[in-house]
């Protein structure tokens, strides 16, 4: 007994420390801007709608309700119904509690002793001619009861290195559902900032095309009256079925669009009917909190979840590493053994065991092999991670010039719109005092039109990178210190199991 005491002593010293290196958290990119070239932080003013000035305000966190900062009360509801429905975000919330109950249950299997009980009968028949004795066979009935404990002492913490990558695994597919609620949610802004847009530009074709019919018919009647040659009703023909052309594409990009919309928000497209929207229903965010390179790294899911993975396979390298050291299991069984099921729990009944052995591999060639494998696995992880970072400022990069140039954009489209409408006035006022002719007019009306088609579709554009760039932040969904509720539940278990 004092050798099986000595040996639980040491065990239980030696649990306390792990093979394989502690996780460290990546050293944030070093760099202090996006862009290779000075920013733009005030964004200029157009005097349209949705020209409002936008300021980049640095080091601010974003809030998780971004969207409501751009848009109607209906929008809200279509998301929040959207995040119970939407299917790809049940699968990814399944995924997650799969995760959590496999570290649960590696946990239960690895932390705690393993304690079954039996009751088995048996009916034998003995010969004792296979011991060379002499005399009749005999049969007997023997009956037992008892319960058994196992453990396996975590010498070189190899099982806590297990269930350190399960919750590092676990984290992942956390920062995996946040990153899938971060999406829906871009993806319904963009889609009914679209579906407006695209309703606005269907809106003004169809103008157009009744501007350049009354166009056609005016110059066949000036045909007619010999003021015009039929090459000219040609022309205006061309160009009129070129503009009705138009159409069916933008058609079918809105019916697209409200098929896409209601999808998002888990609904068969001929289901019901969703809200309608306009451009009138989204404002312009005044300011847009940009994190620094240092903090985004703590606040993109997609950039947290590469950590996580980067973490689960330093785990599984010190996993790999500890196969290389002793195991030791200890077993005990205590129960009771009898002819007969009376005397099963009758005095004299009584039967121990108490096992310990220790193991250490000596050859075994496939261990080193594994090491490696796992340390190429890590490597691989560091590589991934690298990537979607540098993807992510590029991402972000991206979006912060998409904002520059679209307030200089709107501006030039706001200039120009508000010089065609300036023109139309004029073209209307020489028309109502007969300086100009009629048909002088449907063309200051059609270039009107089309200077609104144009703004309509930077206007729109602002918006959408508007909302890109709430994405491209993380959307405030994550925490900026880079704790998720999952990672700290499996880190405290395996503080308390490692006690």
């Amino acid at each position: 007994m004092a050798s099986y005491t000595l040996i639980g002593f040491y065990a239980i010293l030696l649990t306390g420390c792990a093979v394989g290196p502690d996780f460290q958290r990546p050293v944030p990119p070093d760099v202090a801007g996006y862009t290779s070239t000075p920013l733009t932080t005030n964004f200029d003013v157009s005097p349209t709608m949705l020209g409002d000035p936008q300021n980049i305000i640095k080091g601010e966190r974003l809030t998780k309700y971004w969207w409501r900062a751009m848009s109607a009360e209906k929008l809200d509801i279509l998301i929040g119904e959207a995040l119970e429905r939407n299917p790809t975000l049940m699968a990814a919330e399944a995924t997650l509690r799969q995760a959590q109950e496999l570290f649960a249950a590696r946990a239960g299997s690895t932390l705690y002793p393993q304690i079954d009980g039996n009751l088995g009968g048996q009916r034998q028949r003995f010969n004792p001619g296979t011991l060379g004795q002499t005399g009749e066979a005999r049969e007997f009935s023997l009956y037992n009861a008892g319960i058994g404990v196992r453990y396996t002492f975590d010498l070189a913490g190899g099982n806590r290195r297990a269930l350190e990558a399960l919750a590092a695994r676990s984290d992942y597919q956390q920062f995996q559902l946040e990153g899938a609620r971060l999406t829906l949610v871009a993806n319904i802004v963009t889609t009914a900032i679209t579906q407006a847009s695209l309703k606005r530009q269907t809106g003004i074709i169809e103008n157009i095309l009744k501007s350049q019919e009354n166009q056609l018919e005016l110059t066949r009647e000036r045909i007619r009256l010999g003021h015009e040659e039929p090459d000219d009703a040609l022309a205006l023909q061309t160009q009129l079925e070129q503009t009705r052309a138009k159409l069916p594409p933008l058609r079918y990009q809105l019916q697209q669009n409200d098929h896409f919309l209601a999808v998002l928000v888990g609904k068969a497209p001929g289901e019901s009917l969703l809200p309608s929207f306009t451009l009138e229903d989204f404002t312009l965010p005044p300011e847009l909190p940009l994190l620094i390179p240092s903090e985004l790294v703590h606040a993109r899911p997609d950039i947290l979840g590469a950590e996580a993975l980067l973490h689960a396979s330093n785990a599984e390298y010190g996993v790999a590493i500890s196969k290389l050291y002793p195991q030791l299991n200890l077993s005990a069984d205590l129960g009771s053994q009898a002819l007969t099921t009376g005397a099963l729990f009758g005095g004299g009944s009584a039967v121990w065991s108490l096992v310990g052995q220790l193991t250490q591999p000596l050859f075994n060639s496939g261990l080193p092999a594994e090491k490696r494998a796992a340390l190429a696995a890590f490597d691989a992880a560091a590589a991934n991670y690298q990537s979607v970072v540098l993807e992510a400022l590029r991402n972000v990069a991206d979006v912060l010039r998409a904002l520059e140039n679209d307030s200089k954009r709107l501006e030039a489209l706001s200039a120009a719109d508000f010089a065609s409408e300036k023109s139309l006035e004029s073209t209307q006022r020489r028309y109502r005092l007969g300086a100009t002719s009629y048909y002088d007019l449907l063309i200051a009306q059609q270039q009107r039109l089309q200077t609104e088609l144009d703004l309509t579709e930077g206007q729109a554009k602002r918006l959408v990178n508007t909302a890109a760039f709430y994405q491209a932040m993380g959307g405030g969904l994550c925490d900026i210190a880079g704790n998720a509720g999952v990672v700290s539940k499996a880190q405290s278990a395996e503080r308390k199991a490692s006690r």
